[in-house]
């Protein structure tokens, strides 16, 4: 997961190098989403049929197929083609490798698992983007050097999913690459659609923060430097995985309150940082975005989780091509919207709306909550 998060800091760097403009990317940035999608939705049950071992292994080697891409990436071409690659991969690990570790646990541990597995897929995330930030900030090569570092990782990690035992039992069969059908089981859809909807909102933040923010930086802000665009997003997913640890402390339904509010604080804050241009503000703005994705994602995947006990890759992969649909959309339209309105309109109206679908939704739980109880 470090990995698919390596070229955000960047993305300024690599419009001065191949002179590429904003709106390309937010476009190479859904390329990523929707190839995230395309693995959930091909690879994201293979490792039910054909055990995780074998799914995850196959995953890594496409990650180390895409960081080869970026280090001789001279074009759009190759940036494009890792960038699939990279999506794919995630969508492999997302569906396969949560699946694989909550596969570990029984009863009353199956919680604490599921959260350790969204927090490191989080923390990932975050690391990469601190990794290529402060790489492309202070060293030499900052277009190759974090994606060699990546691939020694993967490389290391390899080894690490040889030694772990397969966890399906009679997994021997070939690999189907026919696209899964979401089916939801019918006793969890409300709870899975309540997820699913906040989660898509939580991963919208994510994309805007990732693929709009350097730029915004830079442009509106006169702030040119990757090493702080890294740290940003490293604050918004460290945030994420801490949001983590308040899901088992707390009972459900106020966990899903807490962030669905602390989502709309975020996105307020973000509001305050474009009329301001305040640098404090905005990384305000993505600690307050950031524990409230985490509390929603902690909060969706352990209520799933909880309810099935069979098939779990296929559902698990329905939750994150929803979530992964709301990282690639809004991403685009703000970046496309932003050619006639500006950046900071643009942002604007996409904090408006979070904000208003996060805080309908809070209060829809609350009353479904009060008439639950009479």
């Amino acid at each position: 997961m470090l990995g698919t998060t390596l070229p955000t800091p960047l993305y300024p760097l690599y419009q001065r190098e191949l002179d590429i403009s904003s709106p390309i990317v937010t476009v190479i940035f859904a390329v990523y989403a929707v190839a995230v999608i395309a693995g959930l939705l091909f690879f994201g049950h293979q490792s039910d049929r054909v055990g995780r071992k074998r799914t995850l292994l196959a995953g890594l080697a496409l990650s180390g197929v895409s960081a080869i891409c970026f280090i001789f990436a001279h074009s759009l071409i190759p940036i494009y083609a890792g960038r699939v690659l990279s999506g794919i991969s995630a969508g492999i690990f997302t569906g396969a490798g949560t699946a694989a570790m909550v596969d570990y646990a029984t009863g009353e541990k199956r919680r604490a698992i599921t959260l350790l597995a969204v927090v490191v897929n989080v923390g990932g995330l975050g690391l990469g983007t601190l990794l290529s930030g402060l790489l492309g900030q202070y060293a030499a090569h900052p277009l190759q050097l974090p994606y060699i570092v990546d691939l020694a990782l993967v490389i290391a990690a390899i080894g690490g999913i040889f030694a772990a035992p397969e966890t399906v039992t009679g997994a021997h069969g070939r690999m189907n690459l026919s696209m899964q059908h979401l089916r939801v089981p019918e006793d969890i859809r409300s709870v899975f659609t309540r997820a699913a909807i906040v989660g898509a909102c939580a991963f919208a933040v994510s994309g805007v923060f990732s693929a709009v923010a350097p730029g915004f930086l830079g442009v509106v802000m006169n702030v040119h430097s990757p090493a702080i665009s890294g740290v940003l997003v490293f604050v918004l997913m460290g945030a994420s995985a801490l949001g983590q640890f308040v899901v088992p402390r707390i009972p459900q339904q106020v966990a899903f309150e807490i962030g669905c509010s602390t989502l709309v604080l975020g996105m307020a804050l973000l509001g305050g940082t474009i009329a301001t241009h305040s640098l404090a503000m905005i990384f305000l703005s993505a600690f307050a975005s950031g524990i409230g994705q985490g509390v929603v994602m902690g909060f969706g995947l352990a209520n799933i989780n909880e309810r099935i006990s069979e098939r779990r890759g296929e559902v698990t992969s329905a939750y994150f091509v929803i979530v992964y649909a709301g990282l690639a959309l809004p991403v685009v339209a703000v970046g496309f919207a932003a050619i006639p309105l500006g950046l900071s309109t643009a942002g604007a109206i996409f904090a408006g709306i979070i904000g208003f679908v996060c805080l309908v939704s809070a209060v829809a739980g609350r009353l479904r909550e009060y008439a639950g109880s009479r």
